[in-house]
Parts: structure tokens; sequence; C-alpha cells
């Protein structure tokens, strides 16, 4: 009996982490449909009324409220369900700390409160000439590390309509807001403050140990963009170096699974440093995912299809390889007048066979190493990404044998300076590749020590980033 009731509630657990993971997908749809509106404020109080809207739905409630908070818990934005969301309505309640009924109790405990009957919870407040009956009640507080940032309310006119697995799920879902407001902030707190330092070189010092707090806070998300596990697939090691010149970069790289048990690769440098550059990267990288297929975000674009003459699994080698595309023509298309771009290489393995398709968009070549040094170079064919709309990019074919590695790197490696001002080159680069070292690690390993020898104590001007994947002899 103890056994199916454990059952029951593994079974429920995975129900609403299924749930969850749909609303999460849902939230990034509205992200990029949303991408092409030009006011920030305007476009995240969008977003949140479509996350209120998606969460009715969810939840099968008939009325809702999102509201955002300061640190005093003060109401600073007041989003309700559509039917509801006149301006007076939104207005009333901006100002106020709400500090009474089921929002307050919430408020005030930093849990779920949860009301299955209005009429014998004494945590529920009727209010004078309320025009809908309300009999149970849902409130689930938005946080982020302590931090209260809002209350998400919902409401039906029946009776125990709300319970706690639907409690377990909008807790879920609402970290995923609380990330993204916490976020928000923290970006546009940053790119005011690099905004002020330029008007004001002369205070940067009065105000540099609270920007490079925020810095170290913005260094934190970012690292948080990059992934946080590498695939393990049997026969196959991944390694990668990530060192910024800066709190924040422009570089990353990419390791994840994609349907067909492929895995997609993917190293880029995005144009320029700081924030603006940091900002970007997390643009790029969640496209490239999206785009890609990692994450399923409702149907491809046909005005992107790739006609193939090769097998199906070719053509979704093809599909996938399409992220490319979109992704150019996203960024030139809705941010080209900000002369923003990215060299960027995005392969497809299938570890399986060691093939590689991949296409190279104007980045640095990449290597696969043998035995005997450099076996072949996978150069660009086509150019860097978000320059040209509808520009047309080459997939190209490659092999990763047994014992090979392949090694990526960004050109901060190469174009590292010394003390005295000593380019590192691509000739010290080439010359560690030979012999081809028994592992990933030890590949990536020899090389940092190389550079950073190199560099000493010279100032670093550029990200330095390398990722290396080596297919294991076969026993």
């Amino acid at each position: 009996m103890e056994e199916l009731q454990q059952l029951k509630s593994e079974l429920r657990r995975l129900k609403s982490e299924k749930a969850a993971f749909l609303a999460q997908n849902k939230l990034l749809e509205n992200f990029v449909s949303q991408a092409r509106s030009s006011g920030k404020e305007e476009k995240l109080i969008s977003i949140l009324q479509q996350t209120l809207e998606l969460f009715v739905g969810l939840t099968g409630a008939e009325k809702g409220s999102l509201f955002l908070l300061d640190r005093n818990g003060v109401v600073i934005e007041s989003i309700l369900t559509r039917a509801d969301a006149t301006p007076e309505q939104r207005s009333q309640l901006i100002g106020r700390v709400l500090d009474k009924g089921l929002a307050g109790w919430v408020r005030r405990h930093r849990q779920a409160g949860l009301i299955e009957d209005t009429q014998t919870d004494n945590r529920w407040l009727d209010l004078p000439d309320q025009p809908y009956s309300v009999r149970s009640a849902l409130a689930v507080p938005i946080l982020r590390d302590e931090k209260l940032l809002g209350l998400l309310t919902l409401l039906h006119a029946q009776m125990g309509h709300f319970n706690r697995e639907t409690a377990e799920l909008m807790e879920m879902t609402a970290g995923q807001i609380a990330i993204a407001l916490e976020n928000a902030r923290l970006y546009a707190k940053l790119e005011k403050s690099y905004h002020f330092l330029e008007r004001a070189k002369a205070k940067i010092e009065n105000y540099s140990n609270a920007l490079n707090a925020e810095l170290e806070k913005g260094k934190k998300i970012q690292r948080d963009f990059l992934p946080n596990q590498i695939p393990e697939v049997p026969g196959w090691e991944i390694s990668t170096c990530f060192h910024p010149a800066r709190q924040v970069s422009g570089d990353f790289y990419d390791a994840f699974l994609l349907p067909g048990d492929y895995i997609g690769l993917v190293i880029a440098d995005v144009c320029d440093k700081g924030v603006g550059s940091a900002l970007y990267m997390a643009l790029f990288r969640s496209l490239m995912r999206v785009f890609s297929g990692q994450i399923r975000h409702g149907g491809w674009s046909s005005a992107h299809s790739i006609q193939t003459k090769n097998s199906a699994g070719q053509a979704d080698l093809d599909h996938m390889l399409q992220a490319v595309s979109l992704t150019n023509d996203y960024i030139s298309l809705e941010h080209g007048h900000e002369n923003m771009f990215a060299t960027l290489f995005f392969g497809v393995l299938d570890p399986t066979t060691g093939d590689l398709c991949y296409i190279n968009g104007g980045h640095e070549p990449l290597y696969i190493i043998g035995r005997s040094g450099i076996r072949e170079t996978l150069s660009a064919a086509g150019p860097a990404i978000g320059i040209i709309p509808g520009a047309k990019y080459e997939i190209r074919q490659s092999k990763i044998e047994p014992g090979n590695i392949l090694i990526g790197y960004t050109d901060g490696v190469t174009e590292a300076l010394s003390p005295h001002e000593k380019m590192y080159s691509k000739k010290k680069f080439h010359a560690l590749l030979e012999p081809c070292p028994s592992s990933a690690i030890e590949l990536i390993d020899r090389i940092k020590t190389d550079l950073f020898d190199h560099i000493d104590n010279a100032p670093q001007f550029d990200d330095i980033t390398m990722i290396a994947v080596h297919r294991k002899p076969t026993p």
C-alpha cells in the first residue's frame, strides 16, 4: 500500500514537471515573438500579460493577477487577466502595500497560499461591492534569492478548484518568472551604469565598487548561459576553456544534445566587448538552441528550408543547421542598425559514426588533428552572422576518426599579447597540436599552459575560449 502511494506521488510530480516544462517553452515563445517590440517596459508588460494568461489557461482559473513589488513590498505594476485589464483597474493597487488577506499572508510567509473554500478560511478577505464570487484561491510568491519580486494570484468561483499539485506547479513556473525579472532588472542597471560612466568618467572611482558588484552578478548570470553540463556520450570526450577579458564576455561555446541523438557544437565570438556583447551573446546562444531544435518552439519557417538530395537523416541534419540562417536573418533584420554580429561555427555531430556536418560563418578555422598533427582544416564558408539578411551558408561535411580531436578557438587565443606586446600567433598555436595528445582535456591544458605563460602579467585584451572534442580510440 505504501509503495502504491509512493508511485502515485511520483506520477503527480512528473506530471507537474512536464506541465512546468511546457509552460517554460511557452514563455520562450513569448520572448521571441515580443522581441520585435520597441519599448522595453511595454515589452516586459506584454510578456507578463501573456504569462498570466498562460497560467490561467494552465490551471483552468477564471481570473488572475500578477503584481510586481519593489523592495519595500509596494506594488509597482499590476497585471490582470484581459477581461479585467482596464487602465483604471490596473492602476488601483499601484503604490499600495499588500498586507491583508491571502496576498498579505503570502507576502509575510514567503510561501504559496492555497484556499480550497474561502468561506471557511480566515485568510480570505471579501471586499465591499465585489462583483465576482470567489470560492477557491491560490497565491504564489515570485522569489529570487529570498527577495520577493511579485505575487501571482488565481481565482475560481468553484470550491476546491485548486489543489496542492496546482500550487507546486505554479511555484515551479513562478521561479522562471523570478529569474527573468531579476536578469532584466540587472541588465538594465548594468547598461545604465555604463552610459553614466561614459558621461562622467571623473566620478568613476566613486561608483567602481558598486559597479564591480553588479558586474560580478552579471558574470554569474552569463555563466548560467554557458552549458552547466557537457553531454557525456560513450566513446567521446568534450573539454572547454572560457576565460573572459572582462567580467562579462562576448565569446561563448555550447554543446548540447539534439533530436536523433546528435550533438550540437558551437563556438562563437560576438563583436565588441563588455555588457553589449554579453547581451548579444545570450541572444545568439538562445536563438541557436531554439532554431536548431534543442528547444521545441512551434515549427520551422519554410522560407529557410534547404533542399537536399541525400537521405532522410541528412535532411534532418540540414534542418538543424538552418539555425545559422535563421539566426543570421533575425539579428540582421531586427538589430542590424546596432551593427552587432558574431563569427560562429555550428556543427552537428553523429557520435555513432563520427560524421560532422557544419557551417562556419566567418569564424577562425577549426582543426581536426590526428596522430601526425593537423589532418583537416574547417575554414569559413560564409559571412559572420547578423550582417547580411538572406546570406547563404555552405553546409560542409567532415569526419572525426577514432583517436582524432576537433579543436576550436576564438581569436583571443592567437592574438593574445605578451608584456612586450608580442602576439601569441597561429604558428605557436599550431605547434601545440603536434603530436596529437591522448585526450581533449590534455590538449586544452597544453594550450592554456603555454598561452598564459606567454601572457604572463600583461593585461588580457580579448576573451579566450576553446572547445575540444575527442573521439576515443576503438579498443
